[in-house]
């Protein structure tokens, strides 16, 4: 089996994570990671066993793929030199800034027949791949990421750190396009915002109704999934999928008899998963399941639901100047 040369770009938090599975997976060798911190670069440099850089350009002709998990402002420009070595990338979500610059990532990487990932973790969760056999037509889905209040990643919006999570898996299982989008949003905690809702409806009439916070006093990552004949609820955090099978007997209360299973997964890394995904790809020079194409339908919803709930404040904040006006 060919040893895959890897390298990371960026091991702040997130990174770090990244260059400990590449130390550990067969298939593939960490050669390097690369930060502008040279004390955090140092750190990891030493728990993985391999060299640090400063600048991410002398890792570049070392490796043959890359993570890169740089803040996202960054992504184009760092992910357009690794292309430019010819370099396969795993990108982190989300994968750009602006919907031109995800396309200009992709048309670059597509040019020079290059493996493009995006790194949308969830779609690895063991729950949400045991779900996937059960699916048939979603009629509706409830999803639910809320979280306890953390510094990291508050530089921004609520929708593009965690919403973006659920509204990739619900446009990989919804096999219709987009009609319409409502929200509701608002800052609580930081300038940006960090609790919103948006219902999804598709052209088939499938719905999806999301929720995300970040400012909660709990930690909940569940989606709900309701389709004609069974339900399925997967537990993102727990990687736990139930999913209930209506039968033909009815009972006395005149619902259907029910068969339920639960599977559990905890002691599988979703990140691990991922990474292993990747470095098949690269080996094999096949396409991933998350590709770029896949990365930019995510973020032009998440874009769109961005721009509607900045609309609505601006359009309240204006309200309440022109009452104040009056009075």
């Amino acid at each position: 089996m060919k040893i895959i040369r890897a390298g990371v770009i960026g091991v702040g938090y997130l990174g770090r994570f990244h260059a400990q599975k590449y130390a550990e997976i067969n298939g593939a060798e960490l050669v390097g990671v690369a930060d502008i911190d040279e004390k955090q670069a140092q750190k990891v440099a030493s728990e993985c066993r391999c060299k640090y850089f400063t600048d991410y350009n002398e890792l570049l002709p070392k490796v043959e793929a890359v993570s890169i998990a740089v803040p996202t402002s960054l992504h184009h420009e760092v992910a357009s030199k690794c292309i430019s070595h010819g370099v396969d990338i795993l990108l982190e979500k989300p994968m750009t800034v602006t919907l031109e610059e995800a396309d200009d990532l992709i048309e670059q990487a597509d040019k020079k027949s290059l493996v493009f990932q995006v790194g949308h973790l969830e779609r690895f969760n063991p729950a949400v791949v045991a779900m996937t056999p059960f699916l048939t037509t979603p009629a509706f889905i409830e999803s639910n990421r809320i979280s306890t209040f953390k510094r990291r990643g508050v530089d921004v919006d609520v929708v593009l750190d965690l919403m973006i999570h659920d509204i990739d898996i619900i446009l990989t299982i919804i096999d219709s396009p987009l009609k319409t989008i409502h929200t509701v949003g608002t800052p609580v905690v930081t300038d940006t915002t960090d609790i919103a809702n948006a219902r999804l409806i598709f052209e088939n009439g499938a719905t999806a109704n999301i929720t995300v916070s970040r400012i909660s006093l709990t930690n909940i990552r569940k989606m709900r999934i309701f389709q004609p004949g069974s339900y399925i609820n997967v537990d993102f955090a727990n990687k736990k999928v139930m999913t209930i099978q209506l039968g033909k007997e009815l009972l006395e209360s005149g619902m259907p008899k029910q068969k339920i299973e639960v599977k559990s997964f905890g002691d599988q890394d979703a990140l691990r998963n991922e990474i292993e995904h990747f470095v098949h790809h690269v080996r094999q020079r096949t396409r991933p399941d998350v590709t770029g194409v896949e990365g930019r339908k995510a973020l032009k919803v998440v874009l769109q639901v961005m721009d509607q709930i900045s609309e609505h404040q601006n359009l309240e904040l204006y309200q309440q100047i022109k009452a104040a006006a009056v009075r």
